[in-house]
């Protein structure tokens, strides 16, 4: 039963996406990465105080490397919204899962144990078929940087997901590392606007910056029921749920954005949910400590 926090977490990413969707028409992907991490700094800053964590770590160059990775991770992926169908950019984020099962069937292969890890090495390839696949209405419509930086943002994710796991090991407490990528970020957008610049006032209309607060406050959400999941749900059974957020962006690119998929794209979108709910699975039996994935 736990576990269905994993579903109503990757409902409010998909969400989340609607609302990145809407504003990115009167924001570039800076600001909206800049005001998701402030509105989510905030919220967290009040669940800290009132949980009694203390912001204080024995770790704080793994926090920063964990705000790097994971806040390009953000940019690619609110770029790729901005630029994709919904659809497309969520499948190409949720390839995380099996980016982390390449990252251990590569090093099986460097170190010679390609014998246990073959059938995740094979799951991973069928991954990939399933990206050609998904990338190639992008290629017609001469959208593949976008594509390709939706794919690199699902690597990174990865490497941050890996991160995430490394500051549990080290005993950070959940809020902690949640706040501190969400400062991690905001901090990074404020970089990023300080190069792009901010969208004049004149050209914002009152409904585009209202879906600002919606961002902030989904991403905090989901973040708050994903972790529950991990954290009292079967692994497993957690990781693979996460794979309804495709589906549910699938919807919305459909009803609210009336995106049409070609069917080589639906077929690539369902080789990459099975392929990374089987890599889910082969990578539990490689390493038991699945991390909790964030965005």
């Amino acid at each position: 039963m736990q576990a269905l926090w994993m579903v109503l977490g990757a409902f409010f990413f998909a969400t989340m996406g609607v609302a990145v969707k809407y504003a990115s028409a009167s924001f570039n992907t800076a600001e909206l990465v800049l005001y998701r991490g402030v509105i989510s700094v905030a919220l967290l800053a009040v669940a800290l105080r009132l949980h009694g964590t203390s912001l204080r770590t024995r770790v704080p160059l793994m926090h920063v490397w964990r705000s790097l990775v994971g806040g390009f991770s953000l940019g690619a992926w609110f770029y790729a919204i901005a630029h994709l169908p919904l659809a497309t950019s969520m499948t190409l984020n949720y390839m995380s899962g099996i980016w982390v099962a390449a990252f251990i069937a590569g090093g099986a292969l460097l170190f010679g144990r390609q014998d246990r890890n073959g059938p995740l090495l094979l799951t991973v390839l069928l991954g990939f078929a399933g990206v050609v696949l998904t990338l190639r209405p992008t290629i017609e419509q001469n959208q593949l940087f976008a594509g390709v930086v939706g794919l690199l943002g699902g690597m990174s994710a990865a490497l941050a997901y890996l991160q995430v796991a490394a500051l549990s090991r080290a005993g950070e407490p959940v809020e902690r590392t949640v706040f501190y990528f969400a400062l991690g970020i905001a901090v990074a957008g404020g970089l990023g606007v300080s190069v792009t610049g901010f969208t004049p006032l004149e050209q914002i209309s009152w409904q585009a910056a209202a879906w600002l607060v919606p961002i902030g406050i989904l991403a905090t959400l989901g973040q708050w029921c994903m972790t529950r999941a991990y954290s009292r749900g079967h692994t497993l059974v957690v990781a693979s749920l996460q794979y309804s957020g495709i589906v549910f962006a699938s919807v919305y690119s459909l009803v609210l954005f009336g995106d049409q998929l070609p069917l080589s794209a639906w077929l690539g979108i369902a080789l990459i949910i099975a392929s990374g709910v089987l890599a889910t699975f082969l990578r539990e039996r490689a390493i038991p400590d699945t991390p909790a994935e964030e965005h």
